[in-house]
C-alpha cells in the first residue's frame, strides 16, 4: 500500500485537538517520504537492524512526545503518542515498533525516576541521542514477572547484576536498558523482591548477541541481553529498592498496552485498504469481486472491527491524558485491538485467494507483523484475567489514576477541534 495523507476520521474528533491534527499530518508525510521506501528494504534484508529511520524520527523529536518541556520534551501526551505510532504502523509496523519501544521506559522514568535522574537521561532521549529499552522478559520465566531470575546484589556502593533477558525491544539500538532484577531472597513477596536499574549499554559484562530476524517486524531488533556481573552505581536505581514490580506493571499498562494497540490499529487499517483495493480491481461476472454479496459481507465485518478498534484505541488514551482511571480501558483496547486486527488479516488472506501466498505481496508482511502485538504487555489470556478483575471490582491498583499527577501534559490547545 502506498503512503497517503488522509485527515482523521470524524469519529475521532472528540479526542483530538488542532495540535493533534497537525501531528497526524506530520506523521503521514513522514511515513510517505521515509517509512514507505524503507519498509521494502527492511523486508529484503530481515537480518539487518534498521537504524536510519530511528535517526530520522529522533530529528523530529518524536521520542520526546511524552517528555515534559522541562526536560526538553514536547509535553504532548498519550493521544499524540498514539497518533505517531498508529500512522507510522500503517506503512511500517517495524518503524512504529522502534518508536514505541523507547517510549515505554520513558514512561517508567517519568513516574519513578528522581528529578536528578530525569535530568540525566530524559533530555538525551528528547534530542534523540539516547534510545532506551525495558528489559523484563527472561528465557525461563517469559513474561511472568514473579519468576524473574536475574539478580542484583549490593557490593559496597554498587549493584552487581547477573542474568539474561530476551525479546527486548530496541536491544541493538538502545544506549541504556531499564533492567528489572531480583534484589531479595526467594520467598519474599514479589511486590518487594524486584528493583529497576538503568544499565548503560557500554557497561562491562553486558553483551548483546547478533540480531536474529523474527517472524515479522523485520528491521526491528527484539533480542537478548546477557548480564555477567554488570556493575552499576547506587544512583542508577529507578524507583527505589523493591519498587521493580510497580515500575514494570505501570509501564506495561500505561505505555506498553496503548503502544501495541496503536501498532495493531495501523496494521488493521492497511489490511482493509489493501483488501478493498484488490477486490475493486479484480473483475468477476461482468463486474468486480467487490460487487459480490458474499465478499461484501466479509468486508463489512472487517470495517466494523476496524471502526470499533479505532475508537477503543483513542478513547482509552484520551482518558489517560485526562488523568481519569482507565486501566481496564487500556487493557481492553490492547486485547480487542489485536484480536480484531488478527481476524481481519485472516479474512483478507482468504479473500485474496492464492495471491495472499505470494511472498512479495504486502499482505504476508501484515500477517507476520500482527503476530508481534499479541505476546508483549500480556497475552490475551492475561488481558481477560485483568478484565475479570475489573468485572469483580478487584482491580485495586489503578495506575492511570495513581500516576495522573505526574502525567499532566502541557496543552496549549486544550479545546477539542
Amino acid at each position: 500500500m502506498s503512503a497517503t495523507l488522509t485527515p482523521p476520521p470524524p469519529a475521532l474528533r472528540p479526542y483530538l485537538t488542532a495540535r493533534h491534527e497537525l501531528l497526524w499530518q506530520e506523521a503521514d508525510a513522514f511515513a510517505a517520504e521515509h517509512a514507505a521506501p524503507r519498509a521494502v528494504r527492511m523486508e529484503a534484508a530481515p537480518g539487518r537492524v534498521e537504524r536510519k529511520v530511528a535517526a530520522l524520527m529522533a530529528a523530529r523529536r518524536w521520542f520526546a512526545v511524552t517528555i515534559p518541556a522541562a526536560f526538553g520534551g514536547l509535553s504532548a501526551g498519550h493521544v499524540a503518542k498514539t497518533i505517531l505510532i498508529h500512522r507510522l504502523a500503517r506503512i511500517s509496523a517495524a518503524a512504529a515498533a522502534i518508536l514505541q519501544a523507547t517510549l515505554i521506559p520513558v514512561g517508567a522514568l517519568l513516574h519513578f525516576a528522581t528529578y536528578e535522574q530525569k535530568g540525566r537521561w530524559l533530555p538525551r532521549v528528547a534530542d534523540g541521542s539516547l534510545l532506551l529499552s525495558i528489559a523484563v522478559t527472561e528465557p525461563t520465566a517469559g513474561g511472568h514477572i514473579g519468576g524473574i531470575e536475574t539478580t542484583a546484589e549490593r557490593v559496597g556502593s554498587e549493584w552487581v547484576i547477573t542474568g539474561s533477558k530476551i525479546h527486548i525491544g530496541n536491544s541493538h539500538l538502545a544506549g541504556a536498558h531499564l533492567v528489572i532484577a531480583r534484589t531479595a531472597v526467594t520467598g519474599v513477596s514479589t511486590s518487594q523482591a524486584l528493583t529497576a536499574f538503568m544499565v548503560e549499554a557500554d557497561r562491562p559484562g553486558l553483551s548483546i548477541p547478533d540480531h536474529q530476524a523474527g517472524l515479522g517486524l523485520h528491521g526491528f531488533s527484539a533480542g537478548r541481553l546477557d548480564l555477567d556481573h554488570v556493575r552499576v552505581p547506587e544512583d542508577n536505581v529507578v524507583g527505589g529498592i523493591g519498587q521493580g514490580l510497580a515500575v514494570a506493571q505501570s509501564s506495561s499498562i500505561l505505555y506498553g498496552r496503548p503502544n501495541l494497540t496503536a501498532v495493531s490499529l495501523g496494521i488493521h487499517e492497511t489490511v482493509l485498504a489493501t483488501t478493498t483495493a484488490r477486490l475493486k480491481a479484480r473483475s468477476r461476472y461482468r463486474g468486480a469481486l467487490s460487487d459480490l454479496p458474499v465478499v461484501r459481507d466479509r468486508v463489512g465485518g472487517m470495517e466494523a472491527r476496524l471502526r470499533a478498534g479505532r475508537i477503543l484505541a483513542y478513547q482509552s488514551v484520551h482518558l489517560l491524558d485526562q488523568g481519569l482511571p482507565c486501566d481496564a480501558e487500556l487493557i481492553n483496547a490492547k486485547y480487542l485491538g489485536h484480536q480484531w486486527a488478527m481476524q481481519s488479516v485472516q479474512d483478507a488472506m482468504e479473500l485474496h485467494g492464492a495471491q495472499a501466498l505470494d511472498g512479495e505481496y504486502v499482505l504476508q508482511r501484515l500477517w507476520r507483523d500482527i503476530q508481534h502485538t499479541y505476546p508483549p504487555a500480556g497475552t490475551g489470556e492475561v488481558q481477560r484475567i485483568r478484565l475479570a478483575d475489573a468485572a469483580f471490582d478487584e482491580d485495586l491498583i489503578q495506575w492511570s489514576e495513581r500516576l495522573a499527577a505526574e502525567a499532566a501534559w502541557a496543552r496549549p490547545d486544550p479545546t477539542p477541534a
